[in-house]
């Protein structure tokens, strides 16, 4: 009879064998056969339950996890001619899994000994455990081109859409990837200059009509000068990182930090935990990713993390600060794997009020990655499996701790807009299919508050310890402003108070006025109006909306070169490292808080354009459709009018609302017709027609159909768009037949 292997010959098999790892190939292995199975049978339960191994279907794994990006070698394709590969960092206690990579018909071809940083699924199979797209190959980082295909006898050229570059390229005959002529296209570049001496290039993906909605998000980054392409030092500089070990950090591996995001989500760079004390208070924990470590002063991922100041999100792809090898893996804090992160410990007392705090630089893992719509849910009742083992101990003091930040919270009053945020729905082909509007959960609220607080502790900190660090700046409404809002308040029957220090209170009262009422999005937008943009600054001058003293960006440092800088700031406050801030960003703290309060506008105007021009390609095919709205925007030029289903602003040309004069007045934000006194305003209801929508511009161009239930009553036809003509004095009448005498006489 064969002797039962040993539980250690067991594990050491399957170390050796990570492909051959199902029951029936460990039995064939050690020539286990009929009732002896079951003795096997018995030992692998043992070890699954020691957590020495895990199981999944039929094969057993070590439970440890890679993270869903992550740099892979290509250990060359099998029999069957399947590509796999093996990660090349593996902190597991097991074999490492075998990764199955999945190419595309655009990717370059892959072998055996080629490092490519993949994106990865993890699934259940016998012989691999993910499944790998590929990112990028290690080493290599072609330039990327937009432009329109022109077909040629010989292939063809690329025109760029960039405004800012007059540059063709050239597109040998097999490299056109089948591309039309007019054709929008992505390539990349294929070599040195060709006969032409022009460059050459290999198109990568076609993108079709360039009016279609599948190329308006590349549109707006090339018009914008969003840059999306990493220069090579910096791409080479990203994937030379290691990832970051206990040494000089904190241990908190044993907090159970979740993540919670969009559900879409594809970085975590904040994690928290909430730990009831005996007083009714929490100890709030907010981890943050570390990026200051891999990221340091003066690096080339520094310069152009600077250079570009935030990441850039549209509804199908994001332009991050970082690469990937960082954004999406090392900075990101994926569940079940050790990641580097700067966290804060908050003590907060049953009454919400932050009663201390102490900033430390960890290693954490997360038990979890969450999103919001799921963590919501489970509150609600309805509890997935992800969560169930979390609900008790890690969820529900989450809540508990946001229920006492609440009672704070309206001590506090920060400024309580109701703008509910558009969501464009794509589907596979890049076709809108919806416009939503996101749901607010309380899930969202709870993140918010605890970002909020972790911000005013850094600032706080850095204040204290006397380090210079960039403040997110609100400054008060202008008078101008106040007056503006208080003229439309007053038409809607409401009432802003005057004479007195202006508080977040005071514009809160006047909303909750209009709560309930028509006339509640247009004083929501108006207050929204009224206020001052945000920026970043060195100098402290509060937070108005926020109703706070001192606050700063510290919680998103994946995403804005902001909070990198606070990081750094605190990295110097308390001595962790050589990597703080440097005599130098200090010296450029002003440069740099007006260079990253300009790319922050420039990336909202991107975004906006884009979603203006997925709404009007939405709403192309639904030309002469009636709709109902409210008037949003009074110019010289025309009205706007903002619809109710998506959201989005269609004008109403001056020359389309009716065949009277309107006379326009800037202050009270009216229009006045001159014959019939016909008065539009913000804020009325207006039903509409849809007469144009152009996708390349984003415009709307609607027809008055009725205001408020009526139609406008018609004046004398006078011709429209022009002012009435006015009656001339008897004086004025002979001083111009006698200034037309004296210009006859001179010709």
């Amino acid at each position: 009879m064969t002797r039962i292997p040993s539980k250690a010959e067991i594990l050491d098999w399957i170390a050796e064998n990570p492909t051959q790892t199902a029951k029936r190939d460990i039995a064939r292995a050690f020539g286990i056969k009929g009732a002896q199975r079951i003795d096997l049978k018995r030992l692998l339960k043992e070890l699954e339950d020691e957590g020495r191994l895990t199981k999944r279907k039929s094969s057993y794994r070590d439970p440890d996890k890679l993270p869903p990006v992550s740099v892979l070698e290509v250990t060359g394709p099998d029999a069957d001619g399947d590509l796999f590969a093996r990660p090349l960092e593996w902190a597991g206690s097991g074999p490492a899994p075998r990764i199955l990579v999945n190419p595309r018909a655009s990717d370059p071809a892959l072998g055996a000994g080629d490092r490519i940083l993949g994106r990865l699924t993890e699934v259940h199979e016998e012989d691999h455990a993910y499944t790998a797209r590929l990112i990028r190959r290690i080493g290599t980082n072609p330039l990327r081109i937009l432009g329109v295909f022109r077909a040629g006898s010989e292939g063809g050229r690329i025109l760029p859409v960039d405004k800012g570059s007059n540059k063709e390229w050239t597109v040998a005959a097999g490299a056109t990837g089948g591309a039309k002529d007019g054709e929008l296209v992505e390539a990349e570049q294929a070599g040195p200059k060709g006969r032409m001496g022009l460059p050459k290039a290999r198109i990568i993906t076609r993108l079709g009509d360039p009016t279609e909605p599948r190329a308006v998000s590349l549109i707006a980054i090339h018009q914008h000068g969003i840059p999306d392409h990493f220069p090579d030092e910096v791409i080479a500089e990203a994937d030379r990182a290691k990832p970051a070990g206990l040494k000089g950090r904190e241990d908190l591996r044993h907090l159970p930090l979740v993540t919670i995001d969009p559900w879409d989500a594809r970085d975590h760079d904040d994690a928290c935990c909430a730990i009831p004390n005996d007083d009714g208070g929490f100890a709030l924990w907010v981890a943050i990713a570390d990026v200051a470590h891999y990221v340091t002063p003066g690096s080339a991922l520094d310069r152009e993390a600077r250079k570009r100041g935030n990441s850039t999100y549209f509804p199908d792809r994001v332009v991050p600060m970082l690469p990937d090898r960082l954004s999406g893996d090392l900075c990101s804090l994926h569940e079940g794997v050790p990641r580097a992160c700067i966290a804060v410990e908050m003590q907060v007392d049953g009454a919400g009020n932050m009663t201390s705090h102490r900033f430390v630089r960890g290693l954490m893992t997360s038990p979890a990655s969450l999103n919001y719509e799921e963590v919501q849910a489970a509150m609600d009742g309805d509890v997935n499996e992800k969560v169930a083992p979390l609900l008790d101990d890690v969820i529900r003091p989450l809540y508990d701790c946001y229920a006492a930040l609440k009672k704070a919270r309206a001590v506090r009053q920060p400024l309580e807009l109701d703008l509910p945020e558009r969501q464009i729905v794509l589907n596979d082909d890049g076709q809108v299919t919806d416009v939503a509007f996101k749901e607010r959960l309380d899930a969202h609220r709870l993140i918010e508050e605890f970002m909020v607080l972790a911000n005013v502790a850094a600032a706080e900190t850095l204040i204290a310890k006397r380090t210079p660090l960039l403040f997110r700046v609100h400054e008060e409404p202008s008078q101008e402003k106040l007056e503006a809002l208080r003229e439309t308040a007053a038409a809607s029957g409401l009432q802003l108070a005057k004479g007195q220090v202006l508080k977040t209170a005071h514009l809160n009262r006047l909303l909750a006025q209009a709560e309930g009422t028509e006339n509640a999005e247009l004083i929501n937008i108006s207050t929204l109006r009224s206020m001052t943009q945000a920026y970043y600054g060195p100098d402290n001058f509060g937070h108005f909306g926020l109703a706070l003293k001192a606050y700063a960006h510290f919680t998103s440092p994946i995403r804005r070169y902001a909070d990198l800088i606070v990081h750094r700031a605190l990295i110097k406050a308390h001595g962790w490292g050589k990597d703080g801030l440097t005599p130098e960003d200090e010296a450029m703290l002003a440069d740099t808080a007006q260079a990253i309060s300009d790319t922050e506008r420039r990336s909202m105007m991107a975004e906006r354009d884009t979603t203006d021009r997925y709404l009007a390609a939405y709403l192309n095919d639904r030309m002469g459709a009636v709709m109902t709205g409210r008037i949003s925007g009074i110019a010289k030029f025309g009205v706007f009018v903002k619809l109710d289903e998506t959201g989005a602003d269609g004008l109403i040309p001056m020359r389309n609302l009716g065949a009277e004069y309107f006379h326009y007045d800037a202050d009270s934000q009216t229009l006045m017709g001159s014959d019939t006194g016909t008065v539009i305003g913000l804020g009325q209801r207006a039903t509409v027609k849809l007469t144009e929508a152009v996708p390349v511009t984003g415009g709307l161009v609607v027809e008055l159909v009725d205001l408020d239930g009526k139609a406008l009553p018609k004046g004398p036809a006078r011709g429209r768009g022009k002012p009435p003509k006015r009656k001339m004095s008897k004086g004025k009448k002979k001083a111009a037949k006698t200034a037309r005498k004296v210009k006859r006489t001179r010709r």
